[in-house]
């Protein structure tokens, strides 16, 4: 019997070390039981996880495991009875989330240990690579062609496109890139994918590198990801040792070294020139296009840049085919595509299904719908670049033309749900402030353009919106789409815009009712207690942060507008419903 712990980032925040160190001292003395680790599954709406296996078979996954748990865990491992884990067992239901996904990029997540390359190749891994180096680097890139994959950062450009012209432009050295740079608020894709199975990662980018003909591979990765960072050093030191990376790798005149860059956490960094930028020592700011990095990348050598995603799906193409992979999704979008499922969602986590799915069925069948019986309000994709889609269409199906006509965009793959106590006009402007503060500065359009709108949304949540407000909004909109450099600036309105277009009537109410429906925006709401059903139990007064309530015991208490900083603690200690919010 082998026990499994789930040890990605989610897992370890729950609490899975604490469970590993338990169950480890349980263990220490028994021959019959193993202690292993994997990473993420994607439940991260149900972690800690402990698998437990006979060989290869699955025959208990337990879900929201403590460290009080591990003495019946082990117990059931050993004797094979789990009636006294039943009550730790995932539910159907909830096993609904995993089975409803076709997972490539993600298919061994959950299943591999991510510090063993021997688990990686007794699920075939490599078996990709020695395929590609048997035959000639144009014929992976016209395998690649079949497939239909398409770039899985945002942009959804063809990926053997960018791959051939690499190829084609000549220079000393060339050089693959992975961006790992992850950072939209609410996407963790990348981060998961590398701490749960980094030599997927490094099988695709080497056959990457073999097509357009690198030799140095570099992975510019977030320094916020530390345990991504690690498991992937050590991959790439297995790799080395295994043959797989290297000079002369398998025995073939190829020869190809992998580095990581750590970066410093700069959203526009996400954008290919402004990431080369920084790999060279400078400051990460975009640079005008064309050249294009196929033609002068890095170090002035034509390069190659995809994201994690991207590279997590190459090995299997060429191990089943680039059909294989054009059967799944539509005639627009091929393969699949991975979510960070995230918001007022019951089972938020990791999702990879195939394009063509709606968003209805994701956030539904998958995801569980809206916590708490709340109503569904919106759904944001795309982070700070994308767009927020109100329910009447939620049955757009997910590919690139289809929600670029919502006014959203696939994004790197975000997905952040929205309910009814949602402010639309805060939202728009959450994602307003980060825009603003991570702009390069380069160009006007982007780096005073955002300021100004994000100043005028900062007054219409404070109350004192002006009439002329949203038309100002829709220019600036317009004019920073057209004007700014790079992707970010050009992207940075569509929050704005799509709440605009679906929401007007919450901009409208801010500004010529001076109230928000949903009660978040602080300036717009005031907390009143109710006579009626005061008990004067003085809760809420012991509670107030500034002393503003007052009253007698047993007897109906009073909020002074005057010093009340609508902090909202009164409301949630009150036990009565006295409270209300106006």
């Amino acid at each position: 019997m082998r026990i499994v712990i789930g040890e990605g980032s989610c897992g370890i925040a729950a609490g899975a070390l604490k469970v590993h160190k338990a169950i480890e001292r349980l263990i220490k003395e028994k021959n019959s039981v193993e202690l292993g680790i994997t990473g993420c599954i994607g439940m991260c709406f149900l972690e800690p996880i402990v698998d437990i296996y006979s060989g290869e078979k699955l025959l208990k996954r337990l879900v929201k495991v403590s460290e009080n748990d591990a003495e019946s865990i082990v117990s059931a491992a050993e004797s094979g009875d789990f009636s006294a884990v039943e009550k730790l067992s995932v539910s159907k239901e909830d096993e609904n989330f995993l089975d409803l996904q076709t997972r490539i990029a993600l298919r061994n997540c959950g299943k591999t240990d991510p510090t063993s390359i021997e688990d990686y190749i007794k699920l075939g891994g490599y078996e990709a690579l020695k395929k590609a180096l048997s035959i000639e680097p144009e014929k992976v890139i016209d395998e690649i062609k079949t497939s239909g994959l398409a770039g899985r950062g945002g942009a959804g450009f063809p990926t053997w496109f960018k791959w051939d012209a690499a190829r084609k432009n000549k220079g000393k050295n060339k050089y693959l890139i992975c961006n790992a740079d992850e950072g939209d608020p609410g996407a963790f894709m990348d981060r998961a994918l590398i701490e749960s199975d980094p030599h997927t990662l490094i099988e695709g980018m080497l056959i990457g590198a073999y097509a357009i003909g690198a030799s140095e591979m570099i992975v510019y990765v977030r320094a916020e990801y530390p345990l991504a960072v690690k498991r992937l050093e050590n991959a790439a030191k297995q790799a080395e040792k295994a043959g797989f990376l290297g000079k002369n790798i398998l025995g073939t005149d190829f020869s190809c070294s992998l580095r990581i860059k750590m970066g410093a956490g700069a959203f526009v960094c996400g954008e290919e020139t402004a990431l080369i930028a920084s790999l060279e020592g400078e400051r990460g700011m975009p640079k005008l296009k064309p050249p294009f990095p196929a033609q002068k990348g890095f170090k002035d050598e034509p390069s190659n840049i995809n994201n994690v995603e991207t590279f997590a799906n190459v090995a299997w193409i060429i191990k089943n085919g680039g059909e294989e992979f054009a059967k799944l999704g539509t005639e627009n979008s091929k393969g699949t595509k991975v979510f960070a499922l995230t918001g007022k969602v019951n089972r938020s986590g990791l999702v990879e299904i195939p394009m063509g799915m709606t968003l209805r069925d994701v956030i539904y069948k998958i995801g569980g719908g809206i916590k708490n019986g709340k109503g569904f309000k919106a759904v944001q994709l795309g982070g700070p670049s994308g767009g927020c889609i109100p329910e009447k269409l939620l049955d757009t199906v997910i590919d690139y033309k289809e929600l670029s006509a919502t006014g959203a965009i696939m994004g790197s793959g975000g997905m952040v749900v929205m309910d009814e106590t949602t402010c639309m006009v805060g939202m728009a402007k959450f994602f307003l402030d980060f825009t603003a503060e991570e702009s390069c500065g380069k160009c006007v359009h982007c780096r005073i353009g955002t300021k100004r709108m994000q100043e005028i949304l900062t007054r219409i949540t404070e109350g004192t919106g002006k009439q002329e407000d949203i038309e100002a909004l829709e220019k600036l909109c317009e004019a920073i789409k057209d004007g700014a450099l790079c992707g970010l600036g050009q992207t940075a309105p569509n929050p704005v815009l799509t709440t605009l277009r679906y929401f007007r009537n919450e901009y409208e109410e801010h500004i010529f009712e001076h109230r928000c429906a949903a009660k978040e925006c602080q300036s717009l709401i005031k907390y009143e207690i109710i006579a009626e059903k005061c008990r004067g139990c003085t809760l809420c007064a012991k509670n107030c942060p500034a002393k503003a309530i007052s009253g007698e015991v047993k007897k109906a208490h009073i909020i002074d507008q005057n010093i009340c900083v609508k902090c909202g603690a009164c409301s949630k200690v009150c036990r009565f419903g006295a409270v209300s919010i106006e």
